[in-house]
Formats: structure tokens, sequence, C-alpha cells
């Protein structure tokens, strides 16, 4: 992990003893990540910022809220924050079913340093892909409104691998016509290439269908 990054990235520790707390906060400051502690779940809800990229460390046996039930309540607000689970109770089971729900990983107690700081390392490098990539595509939706209805049409006809010819055979158009609407697409896309087309028609329906 880059250095530089590592300060801009917060590593949040959620559980109910103080001791654990302290201890964790001391040990995962010292590889130079910024650590804010939570005494319980709902303190956490109210209190944390998702667009804040890291992860969360987060105890399962908690009074009022457990780790599990808040993980359920970040899915449900959309919060994407990794989870890396620790817990003295955690079995089989347990750890299968968070993992399941997207938890990126479970430890059980004691956990050694090594290996909690290796979990958090991998949990916010994938923190930090899916924002990218989030923001790819949030740029890559804003581009594609810009298109007209039939420039939007040529698109899917590109993507689709046909020729001008074919493109304009199917909309009734022109092959000039569509040659002067992929020119215009590919301006407001900022891309070049047929395969371009394909990459960002793949990632719009990719995204339709993840929202459904």
């Amino acid at each position: 992990m880059d250095p530089n990054i590592q300060p801009q990235c917060l590593v949040r520790v959620v559980d109910d003893d103080a001791d654990v707390r302290r201890s964790w906060q001391f040990v995962i400051e010292g590889e130079g990540w910024t650590v804010q502690t939570y005494a319980n779940a709902l303190d956490f809800l109210a209190k944390d910022s998702p667009f804040i990229p890291g992860c969360v460390v987060l105890d399962i046996r908690m009074p009022e809220m457990s780790g599990i039930e808040l993980q359920h309540e970040m899915k449900l607000r959309g919060n994407q924050l990794p989870i890396i689970f620790i817990s003295a109770h955690g079995d089989i089971d347990m750890a299968v079913k968070t993992v399941k729900d997207g938890a990126d990983d479970f430890l059980s107690k004691p956990v050694s340093t090594e290996r909690l700081l290796d979990a958090i390392e991998k949990a916010v490098e994938r923190d930090l892909r899916t924002r990218t990539d989030n923001a790819e595509l949030e740029r890559t939706k804003a581009a594609f409104r810009t298109l007209s209805a039939r420039e939007q049409e040529v698109a899917l006809g590109v993507a689709r691998g046909q020729l001008n010819k074919q493109i304009a055979f199917d909309l009734n158009i022109t092959e000039k016509t569509v040659i002067a609407h992929r020119g215009s697409l590919c301006r407001k896309l900022g891309v070049r290439t047929a395969a371009d087309i394909t990459r960002i028609m793949m990632l719009i329906d990719k995204a339709a269908v993840t929202s459904h």
C-alpha cells in the first residue's frame, strides 16, 4: 500500500470493549493508517461517513446491535465499506454466512497483528478499486446521457458488431448519416474505436442489470 494513500483512508474499529479498541488503534495507527473507533454499532451508524475510503474492523457480539445486524443495515443503506469481522465466538457457519453476505474476512480471536494488518490492507485496496470503478461508471453514464436517441441506437449497433451499412439499413438512414452519428457519439464519449464503444455499452448494460 502506498504510504501516501494510507493516511487518506480510514480504518473504523467497532467494538464494545474499550481495551480492544485502544489496542487495535495503537497497532493499526503504528502501520500508518488513520483510525476511528466506535463503542457500538449505533454510534458508528450515527457518526461515520461512508464517503471516506477504508474498511470496518467489526466485532460480532455487541449490545443493542450485533456486528451481523450492522452488516445488514449497512447493505440496506448502500454502504459498501469492506468489513473484517472479528469474534471470540465465531464458528464456521457464522464465518461462511458473513462472507456470503459480502464481508471481506472473518478472523477468530486472538488475532495475530500480522493477520489483522494483512486483512486491512487487502480490504482497503478493494475499497479503493471499487470506488475507482464506480466513479468511472458514473462518468460513463453521464456521458452516455448526452447522446441523442439516434446516437444511442448507432452505438448499440456498433456494440453488436454491425457495419455502418447494416446499421443504416436497420435504422432506415444513410450510411453517411451513420458515420456522422458515430463521429458525434465518439466525441461525446471521449472514445475512438468500435471496441471502446462496445466496452461502454457493456458497462451501461451491466449497470442497468445490477440496478434491478
